[in-house]
């Protein structure tokens, strides 16, 4: 778990106040350091929780999508996309989760260049035990009820969306 702050106030709100009086209205700004802040508090319990597992959060996220895979494979290319991370750190994070046995490196019949990755059956062991604890915990997010999850979620999908994480369809 992070180390609480224990600060006498908050000091996002306090930042916007300030914002406020020099350069006009905070509430992006609020958003924004607000969503870095909790980012480091999940991830933080989620290395935690993970942590037992020899799994950090950014490992655990490839194993349940190669789980999810039809063949419980993919090119390494693939996987990058889905993450939304670098290639490096996709060859990186294969590679741990290879040298742990959770997954297993192969060339890739359809690119001669390229490796696939596949789930072994520990690392399908590992992901469905590793997911109980997560939700167990509830993602961290037990403060939060479902309604306020919902409009969370939509919210930062409109985000992503402009970002052009993917396609919006227009009713």
């Amino acid at each position: 778990m992070p180390k609480p702050l224990d600060l006498p106030f908050d000091p996002i709100w306090r930042a916007g106040e300030i914002w406020e009086e020099t350069w006009g209205p905070a509430s992006s700004m609020r958003v924004a350091t607000s969503v870095m802040r909790v980012q480091q508090i999940l991830l933080a319990r989620y290395d935690e929780i993970l942590r037992p597992h020899g799994l950090t959060f950014a490992r655990y996220e490839a194993l349940v999508l190669l789980r999810f895979s039809r063949s419980g494979a993919l090119p390494l290319k693939v996987i990058g996309s889905r993450l939304m991370v670098h290639p490096t750190s996709v060859t990186n994070t294969i590679a741990r989760l290879d040298a742990a046995g959770l997954v297993s490196r192969r060339p890739n019949p359809r690119d001669g260049r390229g490796v696939l990755a596949a789930i072994t059956d520990e690392g399908r062991r590992v992901a469905e035990v590793a997911t109980k604890d997560l939700m167990a915990a509830d993602f961290g997010l037990a403060v939060l009820s479902e309604p306020e999850r919902a409009d969370l979620y939509a919210a930062m999908r409109k985000v992503r969306a402009e970002a052009g994480d993917f396609p919006t369809v227009t009713a």
